[in-house]
């Protein structure tokens, strides 16, 4: 990334770096992670077009982060964390572009979500991670909604369990570990969007799924890890660092995204048109 890009990315995030983001107070206690002195948190990047640095108390974690990737879990101290994401030519945290403390709770697992907000401007949203155990022959799936989109209805088997997701939200559920018939309706209607699609889930695991970008720039992608090993003691390995690799779960948060798209194509706006000065 060129001194102009990171000029455009300070520029582009201006709006939202006023200040540092306390994220302990948005973050809900989660399950035990497997150390009891750390906490686990997984780092996504879900803007489009910016490769950045980021920092933990003003140490380079993460270098030439790209967009669409998953980090973690790395294992934090528990207590407070100056958090800094840079422009990918700065050489050290002191002009961040976005900033952050994090309040970290030992044993617990955590994301740090950056990515745009419904009215297109780039955010930083903390999520606490649901890796408690699961009944046997069960999967857990987390559909995060970090899009510029609007809301939606997530149903499975005709009945709605995911209902009225918006942006910074999220939706879980857990079904028996299989195949699952999904679709997605306009919030609080009837009307099918796009589906059904067949979701496979794997016994025992969890996977949170974000969908990002912008549906009016036509950049939406899928962020997806998965935590393993949950039908005994927590202690998940994460599968999958990047964009959804299952075809079906692929086809499913799809569906997500590609109904917000068809929502505000005609009337939405222009999103993030600085970050191309």
């Amino acid at each position: 990334m060129t001194k102009t890009r990171g000029t455009s990315l300070r520029r582009t995030l201006a709006a939202t770096t006023a200040g540092t983001i306390a994220i302990a107070a948005a973050l809900l206690a989660a399950s035990p992670a497997a150390a009891a002195d750390t906490a686990q948190v997984y780092v996504v990047h879900g803007v489009p077009g910016l490769t950045v640095d980021v920092y933990v108390d003003g140490q380079r974690a993460l270098d030439d982060f790209k967009p669409e990737t998953v980090a973690g879990p790395l294992d934090l101290p528990a207590g407070s964390h100056a958090v800094a994401i840079t422009a990918a030519d700065a050489t050290d945290a002191s002009n961040p572009v976005l900033s952050a403390t994090a309040d970290l709770t030992a044993g617990n697992s955590y994301s740090l979500v950056a990515h745009l907000s419904a009215d297109g401007n780039p955010t930083l949203t903390p999520y606490s991670n649901d890796i408690s155990t699961v009944p046997a022959g069960q999967a857990r799936l987390v559909v995060r909604h970090d899009a510029a989109a609007p809301a939606v209805d997530v149903r499975a088997g005709g009945a709605v369990v995911l209902s009225d997701v918006t942006n910074p939200n999220q939706g879980a559920l857990v079904v028996p570990a299989g195949t699952v018939s999904a679709d997605v309706v306009l919030a609080g209607t009837s009307t099918v969007a796009i589906g059904p699609a067949d979701v496979t889930l794997t016994e025992g695991t969890a996977t949170f799924v974000h969908a990002v970008g912008s549906a009016d720039k036509g950049d939406l992608a899928l962020v997806s890890f998965t935590v393993s090993g949950l039908h005994s003691a927590p202690g998940g390995v994460p599968a999958g660092t990047g964009p959804a690799a299952d075809p079906a779960l692929t086809v499913f948060i799809t569906v997500l995204a590609v109904a917000g798209l068809a929502l505000v194509a005609l009337g939405g706006r222009r999103l993030m048109a600085g970050r191309t000065d």
